[in-house]
Parts: structure tokens; C-alpha cells; sequence
């Protein structure tokens, strides 16, 4: 079996920069600095009373777009950290650096060439693009490389590049919209006629999702690099590149609709963004499903090794039964049980996808241990999560559907069993005294309740570790009792 490399008795000290209070103090300081003084140049642009009502109109769709991500990352959720820094990097850091960098850029390109109309059209078609793409990527990258646990795949680079867009739009919004208002001050426009009317149709109600598109395609070359094995060095490094150079080229496209025409904009709009918009989010929903499937997938060897009951991958793989074992542990066991059954079900889909990474030769020499961490903390909750799994199993199980004679068990369904109502075809169970149809490359060992299981680190593809055979009829079934329910 592999074992983990011995750790040092006397490891060194970091160094005083190395210290995460350190980090964590310089980036909110940073951010504080970044965001004060966006607020001081927004302020001097607007106005006092420019900026306030821009910032009511702009904060609107905030809650709608951070709703839709959130719960798009509602399989694997990532820590409230790291959005917090995603949106407040995109809101103060990247709006400041697009704000200084463009004003900068613009006005150059104007005295060289002596054409500010011409300056203004390639500062939003060229410089823009490039400059504010930029600024988002950053914090993509920031995340990609010091919160890599967190970072898994295209749902996680999705979420982390829109929140951060999100951010930046933001901002943005409120510096349109105050000067628009300060515009109709000087005309005495009002109502829909307004200027501040136009640019709250333009920007919220027909194309909120503009940035966090763009930014979108970054984060899925990001997710896509993270999916790739650590020998594949020049795919990980050009994948985000490309994606990067794609969310340019749309928001160069999108900058730039104006000077198509009367009805450019709009051509843009209906033949461009809109089936963009709709094919990026098939996408992530397609990726988001798929989870949920690899959860079903990959726990089953845990059922097998007597960490998970049967029924457990059915009900974590599927979000109605996960919103229903919560709302059970809350009914009959208060908030906290409600909050044990949803930090249970998070560790379930990190194992999940943990084993799926090693599986796949993506896993990192730490595979031992943090698999052995995620199980641990399974178990800890288990006397709560399992009774509303198992309910949540049995409330969202489809209807028994008759088989036929010789093919699988008559009168149950293939895809889930109810304890005491025999066995199925479980994908990963097997009945006593048969043989599983499968033998993966990675069994964790069993062994007998109450306690836990056994753990002794199996060898995973890719991993560099001695590749050992698991010998599966040396762990019988033992037989599974029901969740004791809540209460004594």
C-alpha cells in the first residue's frame, strides 16, 4: 500500500511575509485602499447626488446575478471568501486599474493624433477590452493559484470569473448612470424620455449579463486548465490565455456595436449575445449536472467500503433531495442539524470529486490525506445526516417499476432500493455472496461498525505511488441497519 511521506520533526518557520494574517491583511488593505479611492474618483465624476442615485439603480441586479452563480455552485460550494474577494476585487481593484488605464490611454491616443472622436472609438473598442479583461482575469488567477483546492473544474472557474465581473459592473453602472443623471440636470430631462432612463434599459434591464459573459469565457479556460493533468504544462498555460483573448474579442465586439449602424447594437445584441448567453449557460448547467452524476458515481465505492449507506449517492447526486434532508434535519432537529446536513453533503461532493480526480491521474500527493480529512468529517456527522438522506432517498425515489422475469429483481427499480425491500443494481452495490461487475482502481478498505471504517491509502492512477492489487473478497458485506432516527 502507499503510505505519506514521514513529516519533518522540526519544520522551518516561515518568514514573517509567509504568515496568512500577513496575506490576509495586505490584500483587505489593498482592496480598502483600492475601494476608497474608486469611491473619491466616481464621486468627483458624478457628483454627490449623481453617485447616490447610481448607486441605487446600479446595486438592482447585484443580488439577481450573485443569486444565479451561487446557485450554480451549489453542488460544490466554494467558501463565502472567496467570492467576497472576487466581487470586491472586480468592484474596487479591477474598476480602478480600467478607470486610470483608459482614462490614461485615451487621452495619449488623443494627443498624438490629434482626433478625440477617433481616440474615444478605439479607447472603447481596443483599449478597453483588453485593459478591463485584464483587470477581472486577475482575480481568477489569484484564485486559481493560492485557493487550488477550491478550484476544481469550469463550474468553479464560472462562478469565480462572473462573481468578479459582477464586481466590476457594478461600479461601472454607477459611474454611467450618475453621469446620466448628471446629464439630465443640466437638460431638465425626466421620465422615460431621460438619459438616466435609456442607460437603466441599456445597461440593468437588456444586458446585465454583459460582463460577467465576458469574464465567463475566462474562467472556463481556467476551469478547463484545471482539469488537465500536471504533465500537460503548455495546454494548462494556454487554455486560460485563450479564454482570456476570447472575452477581448466579445467585449471588443460588444464596445464597438455602436459604430455598425443605426441598428447595430441591436443586431449585435440578438444575433450575437443573446445565443452566446444561452449556449454558455447550457453549458454550465450541463457541467453542473454532470457533477451531480460523477457524486453518484464515485461514492458508490464508499458504500461498498461501509462509510456510506446505500442509499446515500442516490440522495447526495440529486439537488431536491438534498434541499429535502435539510429541510427534514431542520423540522425535526433544529438549525443545526440543518446546517450538520449541509456541511455533510459538501464534504460528500469534495470526496466525490476528489476521487474523480484521482481516478484521472489529477490528484495531488496529498490524496491520501485529505480523502482520510473528508471521510473523517463524514463521520462526525453521520447520526444526523443520515436520517434525512435516507428520507430524502425515500420522499424523491422514483416508483417501482416492474422488470422482467431474469432481469434484475422484480417489482423494484434498478436505480434506487428502499431498505428491507431487497437488493437492485445499484451502480457500485452489490447483494451478499456476489461478486461486484467492477473493480476499480482505487477501493478504500472497509472494516465492521459501529466504529469507522478502516483506512489504510489505496493507490490512485496517476498518483507516483506503488500500484498494489486490493484483494475485494477479503472485505465482506456486512449487513446495513437503518439511520437511527432523531432524538434518543
Amino acid at each position: 500500500m502507499a503510505t505519506c511521506p514521514p513529516y519533518p520533526t522540526n519544520p522551518p518557520r516561515p518568514h514573517w511575509w509567509q504568515r496568512a494574517w500577513v496575506r490576509y491583511g495586505a490584500l483587505t488593505t489593498l482592496l480598502a485602499i483600492s475601494g476608497l479611492v474608486i469611491l473619491a474618483l466616481v464621486r468627483e465624476q458624478t457628483g454627490t447626488q449623481g453617485f447616490l442615485v447610481g448607486l441605487g439603480l446600479a446595486v438592482l441586479p447585484v443580488p439577481l446575478l450573485l443569486a444565479a452563480f451561487r446557485w450554480l455552485d451549489r453542488v460544490d460550494p466554494g467558501p463565502w471568501r472567496n467570492l467576497l474577494f472576487c466581487f470586491a476585487w472586480g468592484a474596487c481593484a479591477a474598476a480602478l486599474i480600467a478607470i486610470i488605464a483608459n482614462s490614461f490611454a485615451t487621452r495619449w491616443i488623443a494627443t498624438a493624433t490629434a482626433d478625440p472622436a477617433g481616440a474615444d472609438t478605439l479607447g472603447a473598442t481596443v483599449i478597453a477590452p483588453v485593459v478591463e479583461e485584464s483587470a477581472k482575469a486577475a482575480a481568477v488567477l489569484l484564485v486559481f493559484l493560492f485557493r487550488r483546492r477550491d478550484f476544481t473544474g469550469i463550474v468553479d472557474g464560472v462562478v469565480v470569473a462572473g462573481v468578479t465581473a459582477t464586481g466590476f459592473a457594478f461600479t461601472e453602472n454607477i459611474l454611467y448612470l450618475g453621469n446620466a443623471f448628471g446629464t439630465d440636470q443640466l437638460t431638465g430631462d425626466s421620465g422615460f424620455a431621460s438619459v438616466t432612463a435609456a442607460t437603466f434599459f441599456v445597461r440593468v434591464v437588456m444586458s446585465p449579463f454583459a460582463h460577467p459573459l465576458f469574464t465567463v469565457l475566462t474562467g472556463i479556460g481556467f476551469g478547463i486548465a484545471a482539469l488537465s493533468t500536471g504533465r500537460h504544462h503548455l495546454r494548462r498555460a494556454l487554455l486560460p490565455l485563450a479564454g482570456l483573448l476570447l472575452a477581448m474579442g466579445m467585449h471588443a465586439l460588444w464596445n464597438g456595436s455602436a459604430a455598425f449602424g443605426e441598428y447595430g447594437f441591436l443586431a449585435v445584441y440578438g444575433a450575437f449575445m443573446v445565443p452566446c448567453f444561452g449556449l454558455l449557460t447550457w453549458l454550465a448547467i450541463w457541467t453542473r449536472q454532470r457533477e451531480l452524476r460523477t457524486v453518484r458515481d464515485e461514492l458508490s465505492a464508499y458504500v461498498t467500503a461501509g462509510w456510506l449507506t446505500p442509499v446515500e449517492p442516490y440522495a447526495l447526486g440529486s439537488m431536491h433531495a438534498r434541499s429535502l434532508a435539510r429541510r427534514h434535519a431542520r423540522r425535526h432537529a433544529g438549525k443545526d442539524a440543518a446546517r450538520a446536513v449541509a456541511r455533510y453533503e459538501s464534504y460528500a461532493t469534495s470526496l466525490a470529486l476528489l476521487r474523480q480526480r484521482g481516478r484521472k491521474g489529477r490528484a495531488g500527493a496529498d490524496f491520501a490525506v485529505r480523502e482520510r480529512e473528508l471521510l473523517d468529517a463524514l463521520w462526525q456527522r453521520r447520526e444526523v445526516a443520515r436520517p434525512a438522506l435516507d428520507h430524502a432517498a425515500r420522499a424523491t425515489a422514483p416508483p417501482p417499476v416492474a422488470a422482467w422475469p431474469g432481469h434484475g429483481v422484480y417489482g423494484v427499480h434498478a436505480e434506487y432500493v428502499p431498505y428491507g425491500y431487497g437488493y437492485g443494481a445499484h451502480a457500485g452495490y452489490v447483494p451478499y455472496g456476489r461478486t461486484a461487475p467492477w473493480a476499480p482502481a482505487f477501493t478504500p478498505v472497509r472494516a465492521h461498525h459501529p466504529g469507522p471504517p478502516a483506512f489504510t491509502p489505496a493507490p490512485c492512477p496517476g498518483l507516483a505511488q506503488a500500484q498494489h492489487p486490493v484483494d475485494r473478497s477479503a472485505y465482506p458485506y456486512p449487513p446495513y441497519a437503518r439511520p437511527r432516527p432523531y432524538g434518543p
